[in-house]
């Protein structure tokens, strides 16, 4: 085997490229630190590489789609609702980004999807590549590619999220709602919710959590304001934060330990959906964690 054909500089370049593509496809930002760091590798070892781009989308494509595969019993037996690994930044900025296809009703629609179909739609939606290019990397004909998008998107039709054209009137919105979090404001948090807001909290297993979607701005605002009541109790505090590009905070105990993510779904100047993540296994990334509300004898792996 002769000398790799991609510089350094291009190979580190190309890194974002390619947790882009594995994270969408996996939900998981463990999982796609593997992948990517197998992607990498395979590049680094290939000979006459032409397109470093083209090789890269495509080995990172197939290899998410071998892991979707492998994970598909084990995400079945998953225990209670599903979220993906959230993305956070702190909220400094004021500015809220609006990619759909990171967004957390989107990755958890796409979950609905074979690894395929998933595949195509995250390479179209997300990367505007064209269906010759598609075609190549999953390895199916233009045609039937095609065939996939259309499939692929009534599906996930329902949960497409639609976005209100001034992402600062949904940041405005998701800080009156943190501040009446914080204050245990049942009646506030209400107001801002819609009459058919969801609740969904994912413990996957390890922190209490609600076992299923929790419906209605009453029932949602109630469980909400009881939460922080108790956190208050506690010595919780809540930090505003963009969460996989929306509006959402984050909850840490008093020593500064993370307790939860929470994701805001804002949509006609009120909250359709509020995603909270509790699972240790899926927060470890964003630092030391809190043994707050995790069940007996679970302990969190960044403790």
């Amino acid at each position: 085997m002769g000398e790799p054909s991609v510089t350094t500089e291009t190979y580190e370049s190309l890194r974002p490229l390619a947790f882009s593509i594995a994270y969408r496809m996996l939900g998981s930002v463990a999982e796609a630190e593997d992948v990517v760091q197998e992607a990498l590798l395979r590049l680094h070892q290939a000979d006459d590489v032409a397109n470093a781009d083209a090789f890269l989308t495509t080995v990172t494509t197939r290899l998410a789609i071998d892991v979707l595969r492998s994970a598909r019993v084990k995400r079945e037996a998953y225990v209670g609702s599903w979220l993906p690994e959230p993305l956070v930044e702190d909220d400094a900025t004021g500015i809220v980004e609006t990619d759909e296809t990171v967004s957390l009703a989107f990755l958890v629609a796409l979950e609905r999807l074979t690894p395929d179909e998933r595949a195509v739609l995250v390479l179209r939606e997300a990367f505007d590549y064209g269906f010759d290019e598609i075609a190549e990397v999953v390895g199916k004909d233009p045609a039937n590619c095609r065939q996939i998008l259309s499939r692929a998107r009534r599906r996930v039709a329902d949960d497409r999220r639609r976005f209100d054209p001034d992402p600062g009137e949904s940041r405005a919105l998701a800080l009156r709602f943190l501040e009446a979090a914080r204050e245990g404001d049942m009646d506030g948090l209400v107001a801002m919710l819609a009459s058919d807001a969801v609740l969904v909290g994912d413990g996957g297993g390890k922190a209490r959590a609600i076992a299923a979607p929790m419906v209605g701005a009453a029932q949602v605002g109630r469980a909400l304001a009881t939460f922080y009541r108790m956190g208050e109790d506690w010595g919780v505090t809540l930090r505003p934060a963009v969460v996989n590009g929306g509006p959402g905070f984050r909850s840490f105990d008093a020593e500064g330990r993370l307790v939860n993510v929470v994701g805001l779904d804002v949509e006609g100047g009120v909250i359709t959906r509020v995603h909270s993540m509790l699972n240790p296994d899926k927060l470890g990334h964003l630092g030391p964690l809190s043994d707050i509300g995790l069940r007996p004898g679970q302990r969190p792996a960044g403790a």
